[in-house]
C-alpha cells in the first residue's frame, strides 16, 4: 500500500490537514506548536486509491533533547514514503525553518506535494507563490480548516502512486489481529516497553511526564499472532488534568481500553501501587478486557520493597480475577520475554467457547453445594458470546448479586479462565 506522509515544522496545521483527509478527529489539534509528538498512522482512501497517511510531529531544526526526538521521528517516516506533503503557513510566510526542513527533503523532490495551508479565502491566493523560493515545484493552496483546495491536492497525490504490477488476490481468510493496549499513569515507562515489545523506537520517550499525547498503534507478526501494540497516552486524575491537550489525550486512552482485547497495566515499582494505577485497574475491569500486570522499574528498588510490591499487589488489586504479574526493567529489557506466553495464554481464555452440557454441569455441582437464598435455582445456563466469556443463567427467581459471583468463581475455577473477566446475564424464566 502506497504511504502518504505529512511533514512541516510545528503549528502549520499538519494534524488539521489530516483530519480533513481522513473526514474524522483522528489527530489532536489544539492552537499551540508541539502537539503531536509520535508518528499517527491511519489508512485514508481518494477516488478509490487506498494509502496509508502519517502525521509526523513538528520538525525544528535545533531545540530541547524532547524536540531532537520528534524531528528524527518526522525524518524517519520521510524515508519510507511514496508521498510527502511538506505543509507550509502561508499566513506567517515563508521561515528560516521552513528552509531548514526543505534541505531535508533535496534529493527527494519528485515526491513532494508543497502544500501551503491558512489560504482561507481566494485573495489570499497570491500567498503561495512566496514559497517557489523552497525549490520544490508549484504549491498547492488549501485550507485544512474549510476544505478548500484539498481534493485538487489529493487528486494530485494520488496521481503520482505506482500502479500495482500485479493484481492482488483476496486473503483466504483473515487471521484475528488481537489489539493490546499499553496503559497506566504518566511517566511509568510505557512507551519505553511499547518500544521493546515492537523492537524499534516508535514512540519517543522522555523523562518528561506526558510525552506521549496520543496513541500510537503498530501490527506486528510474533510467535503468538499478529498483534496490534498501542502504546496510550497516561492517565492522571481528571482533577490533575488542566490542560484541553490532556483531557483529549485521556480520552483516546480511554478509548483504546474500550476497543481492546487486553490491557498491559504499567504499574511504577518505585512508587508502589497508587490510588491512580487501581482506579484504572477498576475502568479496565469494567471494560471486560483482561489484565497482565506489568510492574516496571524493578531495577530501581530493593529486595524488601520487592516484597511489600507482592504485598501490596495483593492486596489493592484483590477485586481482578488473578492477573498474571511480571517484573520488568524496559530500559534494559529485563523479564520483557515473558509477557508475550502471559498475552498468548489471554488471548485463549478470553475468546474460550465452553460446551453448554459443560456450564450446566458445573452449574449443578455448584448448586448442590451451596443452594441460593430465598428459594432461587437456575434452571438453566448457556455461553451467549465470547471476548470476554459471557453466560446466561435462566432462573426461577431473581439471585443475589453475591450468589453470581460464587458461580462465577465456580465457573472460572472449573474451565481455568485465568485473569478474563466473566459477564454474567441473569434471566428470569417468564421473561
Amino acid at each position: 500500500m502506497n504511504t502518504v506522509v505529512i511533514f512541516g515544522r510545528p503549528n502549520v496545521g499538519k494534524s488539521s490537514l489530516m483530519n480533513r483527509i481522513l473526514g474524522r478527529r483522528e489527530a489532536i489539534v489544539e492552537d499551540e506548536p508541539g502537539i503531536t509528538r509520535d508518528r499517527k498512522v491511519a489508512q485514508a482512501e481518494w477516488q478509490g486509491a487506498e494509502f496509508d497517511i502519517t502525521d509526523t510531529g513538528g520538525w525544528l531544526a535545533s531545540g530541547s533533547e524532547l524536540d531532537a526526538k520528534v524531528t528524527d521521528q518526522a525524518a524517519k517516516a520521510i524515508e519510507s514514503a511514496d508521498v510527502c506533503l511538506f505543509v507550509v503557513d502561508g499566513r506567517t510566510g515563508l521561515s528560516q525553518e521552513d528552509r531548514a526542513a526543505a534541505a531535508v527533503l533535496r534529493g527527494s523532490e519528485d515526491k513532494v506535494v508543497l502544500v501551503v495551508n491558512k489560504v482561507d479565502t481566494d485573495d489570499l491566493e497570491t500567498l503561495k507563490w512566496d514559497f517557489m523560493q523552497l525549490g520544490l515545484g508549484d504549491p498547492w493552496a488549501v485550507s485544512c480548516l474549510h476544505g478548500k483546495g484539498v481534493a485538487d491536492m489529493l487528486d494530485e497525490v494520488v496521481g503520482r502512486f505506482d500502479e500495482p504490477t500485479e493484481v492482488e488476490q483476496p486473503p483466504q481468510q483473515d487471521e484475528r489481529v488481537f489489539s493490546i493496549a499499553i496503559v497506566g499513569r504518566p511517566n511509568v515507562g510505557k512507551s519505553t516497553l511499547f518500544n521493546n515489545l515492537i523492537g524499534e523506537e516508535r514512540s519517543i520517550t522522555h523523562d518528561m511526564a506526558g510525552t506521549t499525547r496520543d496513541t500510537v498503534d503498530v501490527t506486528m507478526s510474533t510467535d503468538i499472532g499478529e498483534i496490534k501494540f498501542l502504546d496510550t497516552a497516561g492517565m492522571r486524575r481528571k482533577s490533575k488534568i488542566d490542560e484541553d491537550t490532556e483531557f483529549f489525550s485521556a480520552l483516546r486512552s480511554l478509548k483504546s481500553i474500550d476497543g481492546a482485547d487486553i490491557a498491559l497495566l504499567v504499574i511504577d515499582a518505585s512508587e508502589g501501587v497508587t490510588a491512580q494505577d487501581v482506579r484504572l485497574a477498576e475502568r479496565i475491569d469494567a471494560a471486560g478486557c483482561p489484565i497482565v500486570v506489568v510492574c516496571n522499574k524493578v531495577d530501581l528498588i530493593g529486595t524488601e520493597a520487592r516484597l511489600e510490591l507482592n504485598t501490596t499487589l495483593d492486596r489493592k488489586l484483590s477485586f481482578l480475577p488473578n492477573p498474571k504479574v511480571h517484573k520488568i526493567s524496559a530500559t534494559s529489557g529485563s523479564g520483557i520475554n515473558k509477557i508475550l506466553p502471559s498475552l498468548s495464554e489471554a488471548m485463549g481464555v478470553y475468546t474460550t467457547r465452553i460446551p453448554t452440557q459443560d456450564v450446566n454441569k458445573i452449574i449443578r455441582i455448584a448448586q448442590q453445594a451451596q443452594p441460593a437464598p430465598g428459594g432461587a435455582r437456575i434452571l438453566y445456563a448457556t455461553q451467549g458470546a465470547t471476548d470476554p466469556p459471557t453466560f446466561t443463567l435462566f432462573v426461577n427467581r431473581k439471585l443475589h448479586d453475591t450468589y453470581i459471583r460464587y458461580i462465577e468463581r465456580k465457573i472460572r475455577e472449573s474451565f481455568k479462565l485465568g485473569s478474563t473477566p466473566i459477564k454474567t446475564r441473569v434471566r428470569l424464566r417468564n421473561e
